[in-house]
């Protein structure tokens, strides 16, 4: 028998209501974003993503972050996240009652300054105030590098620099570093080569993997991350999401088929199966258009 080297326990990071909402045009209510993400909640998942305190301007679907931060059920086993861009939006979360801050920047500088309209370098400095700060005030602090495994408008992306931002924001303090597939371009060679090289620099317990499954390939990464020792994972219940500055970058991996795949594995995620299905079938319902899981897709037809 082939012997893997899984781990016992998987911790899901759900970005649904951030990842998953961001790209919609079609504003799901804020009551309505409220009762999804309680049902969340009450489906064992440890780790929220609830919203970003970024320009309602720039995100009209997350323009009511204040109201759905402040207005959800809270659970004492659950850690409520948000992303935030600079110093601004970090007073709203603060405000809010965030347990967690995120931040975000690109290891390609023309999605960059597509996704944030400033350079990298210029990026860093709004970072380190706002993680700086974030840390004054007693929060943790996540931080996401897109575009790792390549970039739509600049191609590949070379190593050194993902090796660069990763040391950077580690530096400034962050808890926790999410490696994004952006455009779901990466396969599983790709993220062993990455993730031999960060595994070098930091313990495996400090990263996550963020997957899209834009050509199918994010369960096999996930796997391969497995494999290398990750066990925190981004995903989008129902397969929502995608970047707004990222032609071609579909949906998320899909947290109900993901938690499908690791409790079939026996591997432990804590989470109640129906519950989840649940919360699937709640937002599709109100996005009023079938979701990309195979989950949904399979339960719609039996």
């Amino acid at each position: 028998m082939v012997k893997h080297n899984f781990p016992k326990k998987v911790h899901i990071r759900e970005v649904g209501p951030r990842d998953g909402l961001q790209n919609e045009s079609n504003f799901i209510q804020t009551e309505d974003k409220i009762e999804w993400i309680n049902l969340l909640s009450a489906s064992g998942l440890s780790y929220i993503e609830v919203t970003s305190f970024v320009n309602p301007t720039w995100i009209p679907a997350l323009s009511d972050a204040e109201l759905v931060a402040k207005q959800i059920n809270k659970f004492d086993e659950v850690t409520y996240a948000a992303l935030v861009p600079n110093m601004k939006g970090l007073t709203r979360a603060l405000e809010s009652k965030i347990d967690e801050v995120s931040v975000f920047i690109s290891a390609s500088e023309t999605h960059n300054k597509k996704n944030i309209n400033k350079t990298i370098t210029e990026t860093e400095t709004v970072l380190s105030e706002v993680v700086r700060e974030s840390i004054a005030n007693n929060k943790t602090v996540r931080g996401y590098i897109s575009t790792v495994f390549g970039c739509p408008y600049e191609g590949n992306v070379e190593i050194e620099k993902i090796i660069r931002l990763s040391d950077s924001l580690f530096e400034m303090g962050i808890d926790e570093l999410s490696l994004g597939d952006t455009i779901g371009i990466a396969n599983p060679l790709q993220v062993n080569f990455v993730l031999e090289e960060l595994l070098k620099r930091y313990p495996a317990d400090k990263i996550a993997m963020h997957f899209h499954n834009t050509r199918g390939t994010a369960m096999a990464n996930v796997l391969a991350s497995l494999e290398m020792g990750i066990t925190k994972i981004d995903s989008s219940i129902g397969g929502l999401g995608g970047c707004p500055y990222a032609p071609g970058a579909s949906g998320n991996l899909a947290t109900d088929d993901l938690n499908y795949m690791l409790t079939g594995m026996g591997i432990q995620t804590n989470i109640n199966s129906d519950k989840l299905h649940a919360a699937a079938l709640f937002i599709q319902d109100k996005m009023n258009k079938p979701l990309e899981s195979h989950s949904l897709k399979y339960s719609s037809t039996n």
